[in-house]
This record gives structure tokens, sequence and C-alpha cells, in this order.
């Protein structure tokens, strides 16, 4: 499958909730979003139907997003059926991994190979204040649990804020100590925080990272 400027798209994202348990700054406002009635999501029927004609078409990658992908209900089942769906060749999750530690092991066993976890900070103070309602020690925990069943890769996501969280060398320090890679993202720049001048480019941040530590391709 290619697109209009002729780029292959052979990969594509699959929100399966839109509830979350946290309240992350950059993502949502406080008093949360209106959901969606259960009857008004696909079914995991629906998702697996889908992603054979995607399959067909040349999508070979899928990921798993939400909301929190873990607080959808059955979410092990609907790795387990993706998984068996002929030609899918890579299926990996992302999530905030604070529920992790419940459901890493029953993930693992289902098939699922790989996960992304978004960790906006190391300072348990700076997480709270950027999740609203996390805690930190919860968020590496199911970080841990990742580690410990082996999953690999192991992304963390880290959106960066100016001012807020854009001390970068606790990463480095982490992926030193744990089989982990860590990408920095840009901050779009709308939302209750949109006219904060919070963004910091990715051109500011590879300088930043070039100046804690030589940068390899």
């Amino acid at each position: 499958m290619t697109d209009r400027f002729g780029r292959t798209i052979d990969y594509i994202r699959i929100s399966v909730t839109d509830r979350c348990n946290l309240r992350c700054r950059y993502c949502m406002p406080e008093e949360g979003v209106p959901m969606l009635e259960h009857e008004d999501i696909l079914r995991f029927e629906e998702i697996v139907a889908f992603m054979r004609v995607a399959v067909s078409e040349g999508i070979v990658k899928v990921r798993l997003t939400g909301g929190e992908p873990l607080r959808r209900p059955g979410i092990v089942d609907l790795v387990r059926m993706l998984l068996a769906v002929p030609g899918l060749q890579d299926l990996s999750l992302t999530t905030n991994g604070t529920l992790l530690p419940q459901f890493a092991g029953q993930l693992k066993a289902a098939g699922l190979k790989r996960v992304n976890i978004g960790l906006p900070s190391l300072d348990p103070a700076v997480y709270a204040h950027l999740t609203r309602l996390g805690s930190l020690d919860t968020a590496l925990a199911g970080l841990k649990a990742a580690v410990d069943t082996g999953f690999s890769p192991i992304k963390l996501n880290v959106v960066v804020l100016r001012g807020v969280n854009d001390d970068l060398a606790p990463y480095l320090d982490l992926t030193r100590r744990l089989p982990i890679e860590v990408r920095f993202i840009e901050y779009m720049p709308i939302g209750p925080l949109g006219e904060d001048n919070c963004l910091v480019p990715a051109a500011e941040l590879r300088r930043k990272l070039e100046a804690l530590a030589p940068l390899e391709p």
C-alpha cells in the first residue's frame, strides 16, 4: 500500500479504548473527556476482521494504543487473536506502564514481544504533576515488570516540556542500567499547555543530548 507521495504504508495504530487511569497534562484536560459507550467501540472480532483486510493490503505491523489499552477488558485475548492473523509480522503495545505488574506476564504468554511505555519524568513530584493521578513508583514497577518479563525492545516515550521535564540526563543514566531505549518526543502545542511556551524543538533536544553523550545513528 502506498500513499499519494509514493510512501509505503505497512503500519497502523489501533486505539482500543478511550479510557485512561491518568490525566496527563499534554494529553487530556483534568476533568477528562466524554467517553464512548462500550457498544460504540469496535468489538475484538471487528478489529480482527479489519486487520485481515489491512494485512491483505500490505499492512504487516500494528500497534495497540488508547487511552490506556490495558484498561480494555480482555486485552490479552485481543493480543492472542491478532497474532493469529496470517501475514501480521509485528504487534506492539503503547502503555503508561502502571498496569504492567498485573498484565506483563499474561501479555508475554499471549505472544506480545515489545512495548512502549510513556514515562514523562523520573522525578516523583514532576511525574505526579504531569500525570495528575499517577505515582512514579507505580510506573517504575511497570517498567521493572516489562524488563523482568523479557519484552524486547522496551522503549520509553518522553514528551518533553520546557522548564518541566527537560532534564534529559536521568534518562541516559537509566539506559545504562536497564535494557531499554528512550524516545524524546516534541510536545504538540495544543490544549491547555498550548500557549505556555512548552515546546522544545527536536533540534534543541538533539543539542541537549549531544552535550551529554556522543550520538550514534
